[in-house]
């Protein structure tokens, strides 16, 4: 499921060392929704855009946090409405133009605990992330250092513990499932995959 993978790490930008990798993976505490794209009008609101399965999450979120992925500001959400396909916000303490076109670029968040909750069997990209992948022959390949979102499927970018990266389809025939609560991924390896 989508809420974007811009992620935020926690303050002091925690790492967690896995173990049976090696690698490092940070330990989130922001998810992106939104990405503010440009001012609109002369009295503060930006336009978003919409980077959730869940927009209507802009209608009861009181609280975003506005920022990249090293730091992140919190703001009250006072209004949203919809224009084209972009939201407008008006945010707490953005009272014009010049204080929005500052903002342009950056995303807005909601804590990690705050995710819509999905049906059983699915997942938030950002969960998968250091996750160990594993073959269906039981070899490990390395852990999900990130993801390219395409418009035909997402794809997976496995580095393993010697710095190399394999691109996998996000794709049935190749992703056989993903166990949070082992904490792997299971794979099978087609022909020319690597």
């Amino acid at each position: 499921m989508r809420e974007s993978l811009n992620l935020t790490a926690d303050d002091n930008n925690q790492i967690e060392v896995d173990q049976s990798s090696g690698l490092q993976q940070p330990e989130f505490r922001y998810i992106a929704i939104g990405r503010i794209v440009r001012a609109h009008g002369v009295r503060g609101e930006v336009s978003v855009a919409v980077l959730t399965d869940f927009p209507e999450r802009f209608e009861t979120t009181e609280w975003v946090y506005v920022g990249n992925e090293m730091e992140a500001d919190a703001y009250r959400l006072k209004k949203s409405r919809w224009h084209k396909q972009n939201v407008l916000l008006t945010l707490d303490g953005v009272d014009n133009r010049t204080e929005a076109e500052q903002l342009v670029g950056l995303f807005i968040q909601v804590p990690v605990e705050e995710t819509m909750p999905l049906p059983e069997g699915g997942y938030y990209l950002y969960q998968i992330m250091g996750l160990p992948v594993i073959t269906t022959a039981g070899d490990t390949l390395g852990i999900i250092s990130d993801v390219i979102e395409t418009k035909a499927n997402d794809v997976y970018i496995v580095k393993s513990a010697d710095g190399t990266e394999i691109l996998l389809p996000a794709i049935p025939d190749v992703i056989k499932s993903v166990d949070l609560d082992e904490g792997k991924v299971f794979v099978e390896l087609l022909d020319g995959l690597i």
